[in-house]
């Protein structure tokens, strides 16, 4: 894809050889290395051959710079981009067995609520030790590969486990197989992602100006690209067939991550000579237990730093505000009577709603600083998360909204805005991460936000089963969205803390200074990237 120069060719080209029935004489015209003779039409035809050869050249470098710029968001789509996308997409299309899950918990496992709630916030939990995935990856190679032998094992370890989802004797155990599959899915994604997202994205003097928000938009349009193809089949599938059955279905997908890792172009690790300041002293080796360490401490004396602490802290208030996504999804079946096939159309509806919000915050959002876009986004998520309270209520069929409509526009507004908000906390964790401790301190951000969703999650979860909220009892539903509406707003008395990294836009910031650890001499070097 990537555009490739015009090729010129180090000898003259051939020319044709008259014909024998209408044989001509001209002038001959002998080359400067008096090995070729021509006639001057045949030169002439040569040489507009050669124009147009070049003139076809440059048009497909140009329209591979278009592409590059229009479709990968500016980013080179080298073997390792493709990869990550690939791996982001299955992430998304994996939302076939989203709905499968919701009801294989609400209707095979009859759980309420409150309880499936709490459940699903257990399932996230191995997206809240992501670094452990890195060191395992970087101290522990398989096979002699630290990336495409992690992938490939990932790839058949999430495979089986739809598999076992979808057999009938895996009764008891099935959500710990779901919360199995997860880990594996980090496991996955971990090793490739973090250390090349982080450094692409954090600013270097190297680095390409806003090259953050287009990598985090790129894999995250591929995964919204991936719940878009996957988004309406995940709700008409269920009219047809069981949970089970979808879960075979899905069993597929993680297989492509698999296949995506053979194409990897990664070196065995006998190949490479990653050898520590230290061990260089010694004339020794460095074993991967010291890799751990090294990593360890170079993220204790990171994270130790106000710069970086301070953001982290903010957005795990920002993103541990409790949800009623579970109460709601009972309200909208069992009391509304909505179906699997509707809730897959709103899947749908969000899930192009989700890349409108990519190509919003690409276009018109990346000149604006991070802080004021989460300040005016959660400011604005409040008083539109109320808007639900005329649902709960059935104001809308006063006013002639009927529901199937009123839920699909609102799916629109919250996903347009929930990735506007979404977007810049990405660019805000890479642009937190100085060179040297890049890949794990973004894994650890990232586990920080995904521990405050569970957090948000349970909270949730508690408030549903305190007001009484069940599968038939709605009463106090509204009371509910109310205080988690109103509770997203706290965060934003702590929002001085992103003053020192949210204050700039991307474009803004450019090639600004790097964030420097305060750390002792000769621990990390920042410059460098290495210990």
């Amino acid at each position: 894809l990537s555009a490739a120069p015009p090729r010129h060719s180090s000898s003259p080209m051939l020319p044709s050889l008259p014909s024998r029935t209408a044989r001509r004489t001209s002038r001959i015209s002998i080359s400067p290395t008096g090995l070729f003779a021509s006639t001057e039409e045949d030169l002439a035809r040569a040489s507009l051959g050669k124009d147009n050869a070049n003139d076809d050249s440059a048009a497909a470098a140009a329209a591979a710079d278009v592409l590059q710029k229009k479709l990968f968001l500016g980013i080179e789509p080298t073997p390792e981009i493709i990869a990550i996308m690939t791996i982001y997409f299955v992430e998304g299309a994996l939302g076939l067995a989203r709905l499968a899950q919701t009801f294989l918990l609400k209707d095979t496992l009859h759980l309420g609520p409150a309880e499936m709630s709490a459940l699903t916030g257990l399932f996230t939990l191995p997206w809240t030790i992501k670094p452990l995935y890195g060191f395992l990856s970087d101290g522990f190679p398989l096979f002699g590969y630290r990336r495409r032998s992690y992938l490939i094992m990932a790839g058949v370890v999430g495979c089986l486990s739809y598999t076992a989802l979808g057999a009938d004797f895996w009764n008891v155990l099935e959500p710990y197989a779901w919360d199995g599959w997860e880990a594996a899915s980090m496991t996955c994604r971990e090793p490739s992602r973090p250390s090349f997202s982080a450094r692409r994205a954090s600013p270097s003097p190297t680095s390409l100006p806003m090259v953050a928000g287009g990598l985090q938009s790129l894999c995250w349009g591929s995964a919204a690209l991936g719940g878009l193809l996957s988004a309406y089949f995940s709700g008409s599938l269920l009219e047809v067939m069981g949970p089970r059955e979808v879960f075979q279905i899905t069993a597929i997908l993680p297989l492509l991550v698999a296949t995506i890792a053979f194409f990897v172009d990664e070196k065995p690790v006998w190949e490479q000579k990653e050898v520590s300041v230290a061990a260089d002293v010694e004339g020794v080796d460095a074993t991967p237990v010291d890799g751990i360490k090294e990593q360890a401490s170079a993220l204790w004396l990171a994270i130790k730093q106000p710069a970086i602490y301070r953001p982290a802290l903010f957005l795990f208030l920002w993103q541990s505000t409790p949800t009623g996504d579970g109460a709601m999804l009972y309200y909208m079946t069992n009391d509304l009577g909505f179906g699997p096939e509707f809730l897959g159309r709103a899947r749908l509806v969000s899930a192009a709603a989700t890349l409108v919000g990519v190509w919003g915050y690409q276009k018109y959002l990346r000149t604006v600083p991070i802080k004021d876009i989460l300040f005016w986004t959660t400011v604005a998520s409040a008083p539109l998360g109320m808007i639900q309270l005329l649902l709960i209520t059935h104001v809308n069929r006063e006013i002639g909204i009927p529901d199937g409509a009123f839920i699909l526009g609102d799916d629109v507004v919250l996903s347009i805005l929930g990735e506007f908000a979404f977007l810049p906390t990405l660019v805000l964790a890479a642009r937190l991460c100085p060179p040297g401790v890049e890949a794990v301190l973004f894994a650890t951000l990232m586990s920080i936000f995904n521990g405050a969703s569970t957090v948000g999650t349970e909270v949730g979860a508690a408030l549903t089963k305190y007001l009484g909220i069940t599968e038939s009892n709605f009463d106090n539903l509204a009371l509910l969205t109310v205080i988690c509406s109103l509770s997203c707003l706290y965060p934003l008395f702590f929002i001085g803390w992103l003053d020192d990294v949210g204050g700039k836009s991307e474009e803004e910031q450019g090639e600004a200074s790097e964030i420097v650890l305060d750390v002792p001499s000769g621990t990390i070097d920042t410059t460098k990237g290495e210990r």
